[in-house]
């Protein structure tokens, strides 16, 4: 009789075999050997090897033995028609080995990541197509998804009526923007990026590229007009982040909070290409949605200089209207610290 114990039983024995064998030896339905099949993949005791049409099945033990004979890479593109990035994450845990192997917190920073990234190109794209690989190679796992449709920058640019894509980059490094707020908390690129050790959005001639592990941002300008998005995310398998930490990092933890996402970190050296900060304009545009913060961490890292204006608009100006939100700042040079602590006390003199 035809059952689960057979099948692993015939697996051990002959190390690789086919749905369409079994079928042929055992005189019984595709389909009663294709669900025996599925539940040993679930329970992790086989391992899938190619698409429906084609595939053969391994032992476990005949897989780590034969490491030769597992692609290092996933790679298949979807129609966006009621498309669900749960579904297409269950084919690859079936279809892609090596990600049963990973550590327990590197592997829920990918089904975070990946889910959420899957689910911006379904939603907000547009595209009819979504492409997405998946690779694993000298222990950096990478995922891309790749979308033909609208641009996130272009998307943002148009939802919040901005002046620029470098506007949208800057809003989106931001946290908490979203073209969708009625079903978006605007999280997802904030969260994905800061636990990737590399993250890039890359659409119609700007990436946006953030490297957390030397805590560095790039805007570019690129010479290859990419159509739609792409998302490109890697983290290195010994990785020692965890995702809570990720988002303890940006969570106020003073006894009266909610747990929410109620911080945020600006890298202010990316809001002017000439890297001078003096206006009342620049400051207003730095600022622009951090009302719904509770902390806002300034990194003026690269950042010389700012003038009287400028520091004015954030430490009084918005501070006295937003009482409540505190206003921390590290990477200061003498100049900018020196401007900066005249302004809170100026403000303190006209409160």
């Amino acid at each position: 009789m035809l059952n689960k114990q057979k099948i692993l039983e015939i697996a051990q024995n002959k190390g690789r075999f086919t749905a369409k064998e079994i079928v042929r030896d055992f005189g019984v339905s595709r389909q009663y050997v294709t669900t025996l099949i599925s539940g040993l993949i679930a329970e992790k005791k086989l391992v899938k090897l190619g698409g429906t049409r084609n595939a053969s099945y391994l032992s476990v033990k005949f897989a780590k033995e034969n490491k030769d004979l597992i692609p290092n890479v996933f790679k298949k593109k979807y129609k966006n028609q009621f498309l669900e990035e749960h579904t297409v994450l269950i084919e690859i845990e079936e279809r892609f080995y090596l990600l049963s192997n990973l550590k327990e917190n590197v592997k829920s920073i990918f089904t975070f990541a990946f889910s959420e990234m899957l689910n911006n190109a379904i939603e907000h794209s547009q595209s009819k197509n979504i492409s997405v690989e998946v690779g694993l190679k000298n222990n950096k796992l990478f995922f891309q998804v790749e979308d033909f449709g609208v641009g996130v920058f272009r998307n943002i640019m148009k939802k919040r009526s901005l002046q620029s894509e470098n506007e949208a980059i800057q809003d989106l490094l931001k946290g908490k923007t979203t073209t969708m707020p009625k079903s978006h908390s605007g999280e997802g690129i904030f969260f994905t990026s800061k636990s990737s050790d590399l993250f890039i959005l890359d659409s119609f001639g700007y990436q946006m590229i953030v490297e957390p592990q030397i805590n560095d941002v790039k805007i570019k300008n690129t010479t290859k007009n990419k159509r739609g998005t792409r998302v490109t995310f890697e983290i290195n398998t010994k990785s020692e982040k965890h995702l809570n930490d990720i988002f303890k990092k940006y969570t106020d933890l003073t006894p009266d909070s909610n747990y929410g996402f109620d911080k945020t970190e600006i890298r202010v050296s990316l809001y002017t290409m000439s890297g001078v900060h003096i206006s009342r304009s620049q400051a207003r545009r730095i600022l622009s949605g951090l009302d719904k913060f509770k902390i806002i961490l300034l990194d003026f890292d690269r950042v010389p200089i700012v003038g009287q204006a400028f520091a004015d608009e954030i430490y009084r100006v918005f501070q006295n209207a937003h009482p409540s939100i505190v206003i921390q700042e590290e990477n200061m040079s003498e100049g900018v610290g020196f401007m900066i602590n005249r302004s809170k006390n100026e403000a303190k003199k006209s409160s």
